[in-house]
Order: C-alpha cells, then structure tokens, then sequence
C-alpha cells in the first residue's frame, strides 16, 4: 500500500537519528524508559523472576528486615509425592499476600516450606510400585528396606514443587525447609507426646475405629470427615431364628452383610413398641418395630391386612433377653453363653430399618459399647467375633469365604442367605459413605488396639482456646470449629504401619508397665550407641530393662499418625525445646496461619489440640480460611476425568498475576467454592491489567510529550495538593482513603474486601481521572496544568503499585522499576525492588469528602447520560444539542456544575442546562420471570391492578419496598418502577433518571452537529493512522490531508475539513495540514487513503518534520532566481534534525552560490515544520 517504502526509509532514519527530537536533545533523556505498546504478562513475569534470581530478591528483603519486630507465620506441610493443584496455589496464594504486605508493613517475617514426609501417601505409592497387598509383604521384604524405598520417593516431586510455587510468585524459603522426617523434627514430636504423658492424657484401647483396609490402619475420626462419597450399598432385611418358638424369627436390616457372620446379638430399643404378625400363606411369624411395619411390607410387596395378622403387640423391653439361633455356625462354642440374645439401647430408632439393629461389636462402635453392657463380650475382647484381616479379608475362621474382601463377599453371603431362606428382602440403598482421603476405598469400622490422646476431657479448655483466636470468615470459627470442638472425640493417634515416627513407648508384654522416651539422648542411654535416625526399623531392636520386675521392655508396633506430626509443627520445625527454646516462646503463637476449610477438622484441629494440652494457648492468632476450588461446573476437580485447566498452562497462557487476582477477586477468600474458569482469569487480564497497563503506559507517553518542551519530568506531590483541579484533589484523596482502607482491611485478613476495593479504584483511575484529563495531560492547558495532572496520575500509580504490590507481585514489578526512575536518590519510595517498599502512609488531610461526593455526583449524571445514549444506539461519536440536568438539591447542582466541562467532553454535549426539578410519573412494570409460578392465573388481573395505581401508591412502594396486589405480598424486584416526565411529547428528547436526579438529552439532529461528528472520524482516522506507524507523542512528524472526490460526493468531507479544521486540531492535540501546502521535498512516513462513507475519500500523509519554506520571501531574496532559490531550500535541506534547529536558533544562515551569497532569516525565508510558520494560515 502507500506509504511501505516511507515506512522503510522513516525507519531508517529513526535509526540513523534516535527517536528523540532535538528538544529532548536539549532537555537530556527521557525521565522512562519507552514501554512495549503491548505487554505479553507471562513472559514479562519471567523476566522478573530472573530479575530477582539476580539480585537475590526474597533473601535480600531478609537482610534489609532483620532486627525489624518479628511477624510469625506457620506454613503447614504438603506431602511431595504428588504435583500442586489449585488449592495449594490458592492457599499459598493467600499466605503470600499476607506475608509480602506484613513486610511492607515494616515486619521480619521468616517463611520456610515444609514437608510432610511420612504415612500413608507415601507408603501407598510404595504399595502400588511394588505390588505389596498388605503386612505379611512388608515384613517379608524387612521393615528396613521397605522404610528406605519410603525415604527414596518421599522428595520425588520436590523440584517441580519448586518451580511452580516460585513461577506463582511465592516468596517462601526453600533452601532452609523443614522435613517431618529429619531427626530433629522426630524428637520434638517424642518430646510433644511424652508432655501429654506425662500429664496423663494417653491410653491405650480396644476400640471400634474407622479402618482403611486399603492401607491396613485406622483412621483417626477427623480424618474420616474428610472423604465422604455417595454410593449404593445392599439393603437387605434377614430373619434370625428365635430358640424357643416354632416357625418364628424376628427381621433386622442392614447395609453391611459382610458383618453377619459376626453377629452375636440383636437391639431393640425398650420403649419402641414391636408386633409379632403371621403370614397367612404359610403361618411363618415375624417380630418387627411397629413403626417400621409399612415399610416392610412395602419392601417385600405385600399388604399388611390381607396377607398379615397381627398376633401381639408388645414394648421392646418385653422381648429383651429372648435368645435365637446364629445365622452361621462359624462361631458357635467360640464366644460367651449370653451371646445370640436380644439386647435393648436407646440408640435404636424408628428412622430406618426394623427398630431391630444387628449386632457385630467388631464392627461398630455402639455395636461394641451394646455387647459389653450386655455380657456378650468383655473389656479385654473375650468373645469378640472378628474373623478379619489386616486387608479387610476374612480369615479361616470363616472357611466359606476364607481370603475374600469383605465388601466382595456381600454378593455370596447373600446367596448363602438367600439359598437358606434368611433373606426376607434383598434390596440397595444409596447414601453417603466414607473413603479412606489417601486410597479412595471404602472404610470399614473395625475393632484395633489403638493408643489415644485424651480430648474429650478436654473439650472446654479446646473451646476457650479457639475463643482467644481471629478467623476470617468468623462463622468457620464460631460455627463449624466450634461445633467440632464440642463434640471432639479422644484422637487415636497409632497406624499400624511402617513409614513414620515410630511412637516412643515401650511396654511389658501385659502392657502393664510403660516407659514414655521424650529425646533421642534418653534412647541412646538404653540403647548404649549413638543414633543418627529414629525411625522404627532403626531402633526396634532396643530393649529397655523392666522395674517391675516384667523382663525386657519391647517398643509397640504402631507409628504416629502423620497428623500428629503436622499439629507438632509449630515445635518440631524449630527442633523446640532441644534448640532456640527462648526465641521460640517469644514468638508463639503464630501471628498467621491459613488453609482451606477442609483443615477445620484437620490441620487446624491437630495444632488446636496439642497447643491447648501443651500451653493451655491457642497456636495461632489470625486464620484466614479459604474455600475449595472446584472444577466449571461445580464437580471436585479430578485429574482422571481432566475436567480442569492445567495451572502451569495457565499462568503460560495468561501469567500468574491473573490467577492469583481472579481467585482472591472470589468468595474463595472467605471460605466459599470457587467454580474455576480460564476465562475468569483471562477477563482479569483484560478488564483490569490491560487499562491499568494502558494508564502507565500513557503517563510514559504523554511524559515524553512534555519534557519535549524542554523540561525533565519529576514529578511533584506538593504541585498535586496545592492543585485547584477538582479531578487532581478527587484522585488523591480516593488514593489516601484506598490507602487507609488497605491498611486497615489487611490489619484484619479481609482480603475479600480488599481486593476488589483495589480493582475498583483502578476502575476508577482508568475510567474516570485518565480517561477526562487526557487533553490536560496532553498539554492543552498549558504546560503547568499538564505537569500537575502528570504528576497526579505518577503518584496514584506508584502508590497503587506499591499497595497491590503483594498481590500483584510481577505487573507491579515491572511498572515500579520504570516509575521509580522518577524518584531521586534517598527517597522513602525508591529501592532495588517495589516489594522492599514500605506501604504507604495515609495523609489525612488530603482526603475531602465533599469533593468525593462531588465526583461521584458528576459521574452519576454521566452514567445517566451513557444510558440514554445506548438506548437511542447514538455512539460517541455524535455531538448532542444539549443536556438538561434536574435536582432540587443546590449542592448537588453546584458540585455538577464544577465539573460541567467534564460532563460536556464525556458525553460529547454543547450545551447543559439545569433545573430545580420537573413534575415526574412513576410507572409499574411486573417481573413476569419472577412472578409466573406465583401468581399464576392471577397475572392479567394483576397487570391490570398495577396499570390502576395512584402516584401515591406507586411512591409508597419506592419508599418501602412492599405493595400488595391481588391478595399477593409483592417486595424488591418483583414490581419494576420506571420513571418519566409528564409534557415530555418531543421524539428526539430522552430522559432517564434515579430518585433524585432526572437528565434529558436532546438528539435533535442538525447539520452543525453532523459536520463535527464527521470531524471526529477523521481524527480517528489519522490517530489509528498513527498507532499503525508506531509513532511516538514525540516523534518529529506532520500530518497532511486531502480530499479525493468519489463518484457520489456529497462535498461534507470538504466541507468538515475547511470549516471544522481548528476542531479537528484540538482533538487531534495537533495541526492537520491541508496537503496543498506540502511543497514536496518532504520525506513522507506514511500515506493511506478512508473511507468515510460520504462518497468521497480521506487522504492522509504523515512527514518526517523538516524545513518548511517561505515560497514568496524566498523568491523576493533570490530575485526569482529559480535556480538560486532552489541551491537555497536543497542546502537547508542537507542538515540532520539537530543541526538544523541549531541553525533555527541561531535566527540565519548564508548560502553561497557559484555567484551569489544569500542571509536566510528564521521564521522569515524558513522554519522547522509548518507549525512554526507565521505565514501559513491554518
């Protein structure tokens, strides 16, 4: 196209002389450095990642705060074996934040990475690389070798841990971590557990516990809470043989037929009442709840009265002790007379089943505390049924199902049932059920000898400890944790596994004496050598002495629950109280902590629980809870089904500042779900930083335009607050209140509100101060008024940059390093990094309400007045005859009056006019979508009803938000009221309006108003023209443009070029030169031609700025000597940029000839460019 070759030469020549204009060649360089036109984030984030890989950042600021007051902050620990996911970005998202701000806050804070290296994810990855199915594998491969295939894999994913959790601009230190399997962390949990020794609160139990037969241990109770699963499971309905009755049974329900070979008794609650009916058909008798009896019959199809009598009725305490035969033989002779009886317990119930419940107390906990109540079984498990391994698989105790998984053997005992005619009902039921959280499998309750911590004891002391703590939200805290710590249960803390820290106690064989070791110096003593690991297959073999006389004292077999390590954390990291004892007991409790709302009954619960035994103190002080992040459409995200993004795709696609503002921009911040969408983050890039980037890059830009003139840019905060513009005060009192805000909302973990107060402000800054002070900025005040506006918009964006600082870390990097260019040496403001800046103070007397109200008046008027536009579809575009503004507020008209101009340039008006006020008729409109399935047939009548309204009655409804129509209660938005002017009968006025401010627009059309709208596109035109060639503010170019005729002129092109040409000027900021004034020595740039739909076309050039010739005196000086004069204007024409406005300032030059000499005079023969020539008419 036109233009390409100029495009190339111009090129060059910017190469050959620098972008900058002989001016800036005067003024020095430039204050910035020239921001890209268009920022690639993720990119740009790695650089400044490789930036503070240079220059040490996160170390650095360290150094700098050492000696500062300490702000403490616990990191609980992930297990490396697997990759992070959202919810580790996000918690670590939010501990980053809080941290960054605290040390811009002036604190110390210490941030190390911890892992957690032990239990059952790890050993599960072990079981499924080398096919191990349960204890008698591990035993068979030794203990010791297993533990090492442990330790081997335990830190397989820590690199990429690495990678990713710097890549999202976390600050935290890798290099001084903490491990749950380091010899120091270990002994710190002996020394935590043997306090709780030796205050009495472990024991050790024969308890039903929630089983894993997956991984072959129990589970603690908070740990079941945390995978439940709905699946359907059998519903089955049997019948037990009673002893001493003919041809009678009585039917019990359940879900767990695996359980019956187990049972030994049967429940009924004493003060239910049972009946015993009989089939008609076959006279079989049956004793059931009574409130039950329908469901029953319903299960099995049959009708209660035509195929049932009903023999008696009896209270449960009636048929309590009545015996029956045993559902298998497996177990006969095995167990105490009292078994196969029927007991009675309160917890039977009539919500589900027969109100008869099976009783197996290997395999429930009210099953067991029943059957010992009842003599079935005693304390020390004699005669305990519990034919089931390690695995879940039973044993040849039940030879006829020997080998089988419990929940694999349903289907044949069902069959066995079935085939012997115990199986009255054979159904399924749905409901929730929980899995093990490491393998996924389905729990089984089993009775284990297990070792506990006492809690239950405890509860108070847990609760005022919770109450001495600060949750963001609070309701977790004084709802959920709450009501958790009141019914908390006593925490089995043994597994029966291999990979952990071995727990320290050892006992006699009676388990009558036990010795608790709380050191590893204490060990070496017994164990005579040195020990440099305590893991289990390490120190197994030590034996201690018995005083009791009971030989050697052999350590138990179990190791601790890996939670146990996590709540020891706050010690074990610090090796406490082997080393550091002072410093810790300074800083604890923690100042901080956060994660998801999972580790209510997890990690949260485990830290409460040893810090309240321990110091009778909470852990922490601050806790923000962050809610689970799920996948699009709601669903827990699943790696397997892939129905998520990648994170690492993500922050490649649309960088790591994006995620982290879109997810801390959500309710995931106070424990709500997020549903996470890439386009949710890619909407952050471009609603918030691509405007936020642009409004930098026009203070870079339009600095350039003004040290143009001569003058460096350094900006002033004085010349912002001695300001008279309302818009300059408006902008920095809403800085100092964000500010104040900020400070004020982090100090209390808010970082829901904070974050989109942040993006508002932004909002604000691009959409309002920017977008209304360009031309002030731009210089068409003056040069002073631009300086202020400049520095206006230079001190919000640093202070911002500096505030958003923690949550933004990258884009306000890369903006700081430019802007603190800006700043002199020794400013409070001005460091290696913007994360070394300290948040800035609040200056109160800056901030003005009443010109904030102000501000927000105006803006009110022009949001009224962008409606009216979009609904007459008018763009911009268009000039408006005028613009009417009513409000019978004075102050309110005065504040809009003050910044009238801004309302007449934003809306694009000639005229505004103002009124006290107007006689205004409201009008209602239904809510059809919100109203049809409740007024139903009733909807026309209503419509009519509301038609008929008085004034009166319409206004009541505005004012209390309630109308009743119809006999219907009508609230809120079921009824929308609408607002018009009466007599307003003229097609081209539009009103709208709020309860207090009315405005009317007139789009009455002229041919004034036509000829501007026109000019406006051509100055579209030549400023996209612009952008394409890539100019600079202050790139020495002119523009020319001329008018092609097309075949259907209608002359408004011509026309809006000769008669709007010092409108089109002022908007372009700018000459347009007519471009029969080019005398064709110019070196052209850039040439298109547009169409702008007035049938003719727009042909514009852009020059390189060079001489610019006064044809008439030259031809005078010459004497019409065409050669003389043209030897004049090609000599002019030979010297580069800078020399020629040197020779400018000089004020003359000679030029020889073979034969003459001639004196050129500035500003007489020549200038530099047409703008400087006074004999030019524009």
């Amino acid at each position: 196209g036109p233009g390409r070759g100029h495009c190339r030469y111009f090129a060059a020549w910017r190469e050959r002389h620098g972008t900058a204009s002989y001016l800036r060649r005067m003024a020095g360089e430039h204050t910035f450095e020239t921001p890209p036109e268009k920022l690639h984030f993720p990119s740009e984030e790695e650089k400044t990642l490789q930036y503070w890989r240079d220059i040490d950042a996160f170390q650095e600021s360290l150094r700098q705060s050492k000696g500062k007051p300490a702000y403490n902050f616990y990191d609980g620990p992930p297990f490396a074996t697997g990759l992070p996911h959202y919810g580790h970005i996000l918690a670590g998202t939010i501990k980053d934040v809080v941290t960054r701000y605290a040390h811009q806050r002036g604190y110390h804070v210490e941030r190390r990475f911890g892992w957690d290296c032990h239990g059952l994810p790890v050993e599960y990855e072990i079981d499924k690389k080398l096919g191990i199915k349960g204890r008698p594998d591990v035993l068979k491969m030794g203990i010791d070798k297993y533990n090492e295939e442990c330790r081997g894999i335990v830190q397989r994913y820590t690199g990429e841990w690495r990678r990713i959790v710097e890549r999202f601009g976390r600050w935290i230190d890798f290099d001084n971590d903490y491990k749950t399997m380091d010899l120091g962390f270990m002994e710190s949990c002996w020394w935590v557990f043997k306090e709780l020794f030796n205050k009495g609160l472990v024991y050790r139990a024969f308890r039903v516990m929630p089983y894993s037969t997956a991984c072959g241990t129990p589970l603690s109770n908070f740990e079941v809470s945390q995978n439940y699963k709905e699946v359907s499971d059998p519903s089955i309905i049997v019948q037990f043989k009673l002893k001493h009755e003919e041809n009678s049974y009585v039917l019990a329900w359940t879900t767990t037929p695996w359980t019956l070979p187990s049972n030994v008794a049967l429940c009924v609650n004493e003060q239910l009442t049972y009946l015993q009916v009989q089939n008609k058909s076959d006279g079989v008798k049956w004793i059931v709840g009574k409130d039950r009896w329908a469901w029953v019959c319903s299960s099995i199809k049959k009708d209660a009265k035509k195929d049932f009598d009903v023999l008696w009725e009896k209270k449960g305490s009636e048929i309590k002790g009545m015996a029956y035969e045993p559902l298998f033989d497996f177990f006969k002779g095995k167990v105490l007379d009292k078994a196969w009886t029927i007991l009675a317990d309160g917890y039977v119930s009539t919500e589900a089943g027969t109100c008869i419940v099976h009783q197996a107390p290997a395999f429930g906990e009210d099953d067991n505390r029943v059957c010992l109540a009842g003599g079935i079984i005693k304390k020390d498990g004699t005669g305990m049924v519990c034919p089931i391994d390690d695995n879940g698989c039973y044993t040849d105790e039940v030879p006829d199902f020997k080998g089988q998984h419990v929940k694999a053997a349903d289907k044949d005992i069902k069959e066995r049932l079935k085939k012997e005619g115990k199986l009255v009902f054979n159904g399924n039921e749905v409901h929730n059920y929980p899995h093990c959280w490491r393998s996924d499998t389905p729990l089984i309750y089993k009775a284990v000898p297990s070792w506990f911590i006492k809690v239950e004891e405890k509860r108070e002391n847990l609760i005022a400890s919770n109450n001495k703590t600060y949750w963001v939200p609070d309701y977790v805290k004084a709802k959920r944790f709450h009501n958790w710590l009141t019914e908390a249960r006593d925490w089995c803390v043994s597994r029966n596994r291999y990979w952990g820290t071995p727990i320290p106690l050892w006992v006699s064989s009676d388990f009558e004496e036990v010795v608790c070791i709380g050191s590893v110096e204490e060990l070496e003593k017994h164990a005579g050598r040195k020990l440099t690991d305590i893991h289990r297959h390490l120190i197994d073999d030590i034996e201690i002495p018995s005083k009791m006389g009971k030989g050697m004292l052999k350590r138990v077999d179990e190791v601790f629950d890996c939670w146990f390590e996590s709540g020891s954390m706050p010690y074990a990291s610090k090796h406490y109280p082997f080393e550091g004892k002072q410093e810790f007991e300074k800083a604890f409790p923690a100042q901080f902590i956060a994660e998801g709302l999972d580790q209510t009954r997890g990690w949260f619960y485990t830290l409460m629980v040893l810090s309240t035994h321990l110091f009778n103190e909470p852990p922490f002080q601050n806790l923000i809870v962050n809610g689970l992040v799920l996948a699009a459409d709601g669903k827990k995200m699943s790696k397997r089904l892939k129905n998520y993004p990648d994170p690492q795709e993500v922050v490649s696609s649309h960088g790591a500042d994006a995620v982290r503002m879109y997810m801390l921009n959500s309710g995931v911040v106070r424990a709500e779900p997020l549903k996470f969408k890439e386009e949710g983050v890619r909407d952050v890039v471009k609603d918030v930083f691509l405007p936020w980037y642009n409004a930098y890059r026009f203070l870079i830009q339009e600095s350039f335009r003004y040290e143009g003139n001569g003058k460096k840019f350094q900006p002033s905060v004085e010349s912002v607050k001695a300001s008279k513009n309302v818009m300059d005060l408006w902008v920095n009192a809403s800085m100092h209140q964000l500010i104040k805000f900020v400070r004020e909302e982090m100090e209390a973990y808010r970082l829901y509100t904070v974050v989109p107060r942040l993006v508002n402000f932004l909002e604000d800054l691009t959409n309002w101060y920017v977008r209304l002070n360009r031309d002030r900025m731009r210089g068409s005040n003056g040069l002073d008024e631009a300086f202020t506006s400049l520095s206006a918009l230079y001190t919000v964006l640093l202070n911002v940059t500096v505030c958003l600082a923690p949550i933004t870390p990258f884009i306000t990097e890369h903006m700081y390093q430019n802007l603190a260019r800006a700043l002199p040496e020794g400013h409070a403001m001005k460091a290696k990094s913007v994360h070394f800046v300290m948040i800035p103070e609040v200056d109160e007397e800056v901030i003005n309400e009443e010109i904030t109200m102000a501000v927000r008046r105006m803006q009110n008027v022009v949001e009224l007045g962008r409606t009216c536009r979009e609904r007459r579809k008018v763009g911009l575009k268009m000039p408006l005859k005028s613009m009417t503004i009513m409000n019978k507020d004075e102050a309110f008209i005065k504040d809009v009056k003050s910044l009238q101009k801004y309302i007449e340039e934003e809306l694009n008006v000639m005229e505004v006019t103002y009124k006290a006020d107007a006689e205004t008729a409201l009008a209602g409109v239904l809510n059809f979508k919100v109203l049809g399935k409740r007024l139903g047939k009733d909807m026309k009548k209503a419509q009519d009803e509301v038609k008929s309204l008085t004034q009166e009655q319409l206004k009541s409804f505005e004012d209390t938000g309630k109308i009743t129509i119809c006999g219907h209660n009508l609230e809120g938005d079921d009824l929308q009221l609408t607002r018009s002017l009466k007599g307003l009968d003229n097609p081209n006025l539009d009103v709208n309006g709020d309860n207090d401010t009315q405005v009317i627009l007139d789009f009455t059309e002229d041919e004034d108003l036509k000829l501007m709208a026109m000019s406006r596109d051509i100055v579209n035109k030549v400023q996209k023209m612009r952008k394409d060639t890539k100019l600079q503010q202050d790139d020495p170019v002119d523009m020319w443009a001329e008018v092609v005729p097309g075949k259907k002129s209608t002359g408004a092109l011509s026309k809006a070029l000769k008669e709007k040409r010092e409108y089109i000027n002022k908007l372009l900021r700018r000459d347009l030169w007519d471009a029969k004034l080019l005398q064709g020595h110019e070196v052209l740039v850039n040439q298109e031609s547009f169409d702008l739909s007035a049938g003719d076309f727009l042909k514009v050039t852009i020059s390189v700025r060079g001489p610019c010739f006064n044809d008439k005196a030259l031809k005078a000086l010459t004497g019409n000597d065409a050669t003389c004069e043209a030897v004049c204007r090609q000599y002019l024409q030979t010297f580069d940029l800078a020399k020629f406005a040197e020779i400018c300032s000089k004020g003359s030059v000679k030029v020889k000839t073979a034969e003459k000499s001639f004196e050129l005079k500035h500003k007489e023969h020549f200038v530099l460019g047409p703008t400087e020539a006074p004999w030019l008419k524009k």
